[in-house]
């Protein structure tokens, strides 16, 4: 392979990995050239002919991954909801009550101080772009700012500081549940109408432009959160060519408690009465029934799974090996972000999947090669990127990079190389990640912690919530 634009090469940056990985092959040895924007501009098996300095990397480079689904203020409450009481149930509901207590403590500093550090650990782990769902509007008293997406505007400035791409994706937010109204703890969410939301969205679509790796997306939170009208007519409405993103069918009582309301169950209503098609990001949709999953996989929307999360919520497992082999699409998230390591999230949706069928072939062929393509695939299109390469001239090189030298790995042929990475890797062999060219990450440091992590334990500890 030996592709390049007519940029002068001197004036590239130049990696040489000891392999990276492609949508259907290693590339060894990969030398890397890019520009001063981190776009590659030169991507070969063979040195480039000038004499020109090299980076020489001993490690694998894998695309960089997409968080296609992130609450960020949720971090603050990573493992503080462990504590069952006896002859408690305790379940998703009684848990939103514990992270309603969140959002109603956190001010706009410790918000931002939050999410850099959060987003900072996903560069660690390996991921180069979150989707932030992003529904923390107003002031602790439900109040609008001043300036309306200034809460979402901090999560930008924070993804800007841990050196990710962003998707900022601003959330209609209405309704207490089906056909009720909001309750108090739920102040700091709320959009009254449809106009009230647009004008929250074009606030943030300002915010984006100020910043070169931020983009924009849009958001119904859920059905129970918005009336069903005003879901379609947010839709309809709404940009028409950037992606559209929804929890659906989350929980067993969300289901029956639309089903009571509507007539309908979540994704039946969904796909009835809206276009349901590549733009959608319809988040869970763990509790599908034989016609919906055929439905779904047959609309080409993408579901984003968030395995450790739906674990530890208990939500229940999604159909995936089913899905599949209907050729349906999905994509990987974070959510209350319990986890963050893409590895695990990959191992979780394959072994539940072993798990309930008693069958070892989740996937046909190679496992690893099949999450991986997906995941990253529809993971671009989650932010509105739609690249169909890994890697490709005219990219920015995002990659997580790991250790070619450790053990297993440095012992290991290359067709099995992938599937040693997906099942047996943990952050020790992460040499490190890059976003549009540079080094984020490099050695576990992370090149702005030294600022990121003392912000973030003043804001803890003003909390007082650990």
């Amino acid at each position: 392979m030996n592709t390049q634009l007519s940029t002068q090469i001197s004036s590239l940056k130049f990696f040489c990995f000891s392999s990276l990985l492609l949508q259907e092959k290693w590339l060894s040895p990969a030398y890397v050239g890019v520009d001063e924007n981190g776009l590659i501009q030169y991507l070969s098996n063979h040195a480039p002919q000038e004499a020109i300095a090299i980076e020489m990397v001993q490690g694998y480079a894998l695309p960089g991954f997409q968080n296609a689904h992130s609450h960020a203020f949720q971090y603050a409450m990573a493992g503080l909801a462990e504590n069952h009481a006896a002859g408690i149930d305790d379940d998703f509901w009684t848990w939103r009550e514990e992270m309603y207590k969140c959002t109603l403590s956190v001010d706009p500093d410790q918000a931002e101080a939050i999410a850099a550090m959060l987003y900072a650990e996903m560069v660690r782990q390996g991921y180069a772009h979150v989707a932030e769902f992003h529904y923390l509007h107003h002031d602790k008293d439900g109040k609008l700012y001043a300036h309306l997406a200034e809460m979402g505007e901090r999560m930008v400035r924070a993804a800007k500081s841990a050196g990710i791409k962003i998707t900022l994706v601003p959330v209609f937010y209405q309704k207490g549940t089906f056909g009720q109204d909001p309750q108090p703890r739920q102040r700091r969410f709320i959009s009254k109408t449809v106009d009230d939301y647009f004008r929250l969205l074009e606030s943030s679509a300002q915010v984006v432009k100020k910043y070169d790796t931020a983009s924009l997306g849009f958001s119904v939170h859920s059905l129970r959160a918005v009336d069903l009208n005003d879901v379609k007519t947010t839709f309809e409405q709404g940009p028409s060519k950037i992606p559209f993103h929804l929890h659906v069918a989350e929980q067993k009582k969300e289901v029956e408690d639309c089903l009571a309301f509507s007539g309908k169950r979540p994704m039946q209503w969904l796909l009835d009465h809206l276009p349901v098609n590549d733009r959608f990001y319809l988040v869970h949709s763990t509790h599908l029934n034989d016609d919906e999953l055929q439905r779904l996989a047959k609309s080409h929307a993408t579901v984003v799974l968030c395995p450790s999360t739906e674990g530890n919520l208990g939500d229940g497992i999604f159909r995936m090996k089913e899905y599949v082999k209907l050729g349906g699409h999905w994509c990987i998230g974070t959510d209350s972000h319990i986890g963050l390591n893409p590895f695990e999230e990959f191992r979780m949706i394959d072994y539940r999947q072993r798990l309930v069928t008693n069958k070892r072939n989740t996937f046909d062929g190679d496992a690893a090669w099949a999450m991986t393509n997906e995941a990253a695939t529809r993971g671009r299109m989650a932010m509105g990127n739609h690249a169909e390469e890994h890697f490709a001239i005219g990219q920015p090189l995002d990659s997580l990079v790991v250790h070619a030298t450790s053990h297993l790995l440095a012992t290991t042929s290359e067709k099995n190389r992938l599937s040693t990475l997906i099942y047996t890797s943990d952050t020790s062999r992460n040499l490190g990640t890059l976003v549009n060219g540079q080094w984020v990450v490099k050695g576990q440091h992370h090149q702005n912690g030294h600022a990121i992590k003392p912000a973030f334990i003043k804001a803890m500890h003003a909390l007082h919530n650990r």
